[in-house]
């Protein structure tokens, strides 16, 4: 059913509400600053910025799915994820389907702030994530090279808001939410003298912001009604497949979210990816390798993102072999960082996979990583990974065939060291 819904300040209140909300199956905010940008440009010009896929949550059933909030204050290191909400017993609920990253967008700009690390410092440093809010510039006048853009949006800290160049007026969008039209001149005046020559130009850019935020009806809609979680689940995936942000491993993490049914996968993987880019001096290791790891470790078919690996069958043995799977990538994310290896420098992630595989086929706990009587073997798995990091090609093109022949291999060895 298609509906022209309601203004972006009423679509907003909804989301703080918990009215609108995300379902399991969705996907983490994955857009860039850039796109954020281009979005308050294109809604402040009047483009269309499509319809949302949404799909109403019946009260009596609203407590049996698994839901989560939007994020808002984005930190790279310490808030990425979307944040998870209790159980909603005997609420009429609205979850997200397609549309997630503009409302996000939306939510971030208007009530949040961005902080994403800085280049050059370590992940660990507290000075390395400045938090920013979204402001944008009232006597901005665009040119012929900024590619259609008509106004101009930053993230910027407060002290980088402050200290402007000459021809610069930075405001910070979240501020319309709790004016009124009639604060429109007071607040341009503000911050421009009554005579400056850009004056009715800054008073039409902030009327402009708030009409769209506060007035225009242009957030429209599709919802889907249906109560059955595997619909929903295939709508999901028809929607997105073949969008561009939405790796195919992010479709096939929403499958294994439905089907596991004591622990919650989205949670699982989302706070060992964490934990484990947290160890020594940090990694940048994703869902995706997870994902895969977990493949590998758990003997699941091949190695790779294929529908039929992801199964029903396949992903209880996935959610049985959880807790050791989780174990042994930890020990090898510990055991590589001792290594010497971190973020800086170790090439492909892949390329620790099989060490994880032989950790987990042995069976081996943290006594691993210090004591003498694995020493040697240590050493052996340390110069096969530099030797395999300097060859080139190792880890680029057949790399799920190549994986699959090495967890072959190392299962079949039958050694006490890794062969």
């Amino acid at each position: 059913m298609y509906q022209l819904r309601d203004t972006i300040k009423a679509t907003l209140d909804e989301i703080q509400r918990n009215d609108l909300v995300l379902p399991a199956i969705q996907r983490e905010f994955v857009w860039r600053p850039d796109q954020i940008y281009k979005l308050f440009d294109s809604i402040m010009q009047g483009y269309p910025f499509g319809a949302f896929l949404y799909w109403r949550v019946q009260p009596e059933n609203s407590g049996n799915f698994r839901f989560f909030d939007f994020v808002r204050d984005y930190h790279q290191r310490n808030n990425p994820h979307c944040p998870p909400l209790p159980a909603l017993y005997n609420r009429r609920l609205t979850a997200v389907l397609d549309g997630q990253q503009r409302l996000t967008a939306l939510n971030i700009g208007l009530r949040g702030s961005m902080a994403w690390k800085r280049p050059r410092l370590w992940w660990n440093n507290p000075d390395a994530f400045p938090k920013r809010r979204l402001y944008f510039d009232l006597l901005w006048e665009p040119n012929q090279d900024d590619e259609g853009m008509k106004y101009r949006f930053e993230f910027r800290t407060r002290e980088g808001a402050e200290a402007t160049h000459a021809g610069e007026c930075w405001f910070p969008v979240g501020d319309v939410l709790g004016m009124e039209a009639d604060d429109i001149y007071d607040c341009v005046t503000e911050r421009l003298s009554l005579g400056h020559k850009n004056h009715r130009g800054a008073f039409r850019t902030l009327s402009r912001l708030y009409q769209i935020v506060h007035s225009e009806k242009i957030v429209s809609s599709y919802e889907e009604t249906s109560q059955e979680l595997d619909k929903v689940l295939q709508i999901f995936i028809r929607t997105n497949d073949g969008a561009t942000p939405l790796a195919y491993s992010d479709m096939l993490l929403s499958i294994a979210v439905s089907q596991w049914q004591e622990k919650d996968a989205r949670e699982e993987i989302h706070t060992l990816v964490d934990e484990l880019n947290r160890i020594g001096r940090g990694f940048t290791l994703s869902k995706d390798w997870v994902l895969k790891a977990g493949l590998m470790l758990s003997d699941i078919g091949s190695v790779g993102f294929k529908v039929d690996n992801f199964n029903r069958e396949n992903m209880t043995v996935l959610e049985e072999k959880w807790d050791s799977v989780k174990h042994s990538l930890t020990l090898t994310v510990q055991l590589v960082s001792s290594f010497g290896f971190s973020e800086q420098n170790l090439r492909s992630y892949n390329a620790i996979l099989p060490i994880a595989y032989y950790l987990h086929k042995k069976g081996y706990g943290e006594p691993y990583l210090t004591r003498n009587e694995f020493k040697q073997d240590r050493e052996v798995i340390r110069e096969w990974l530099i030797r395999s990091l300097l060859k080139s090609g190792v880890w680029g093109s057949g790399l799920d065939t190549l994986l699959t022949a090495i967890r072959r291999v190392i299962g079949e060895s039958g050694g006490a060291d890794f062969p």
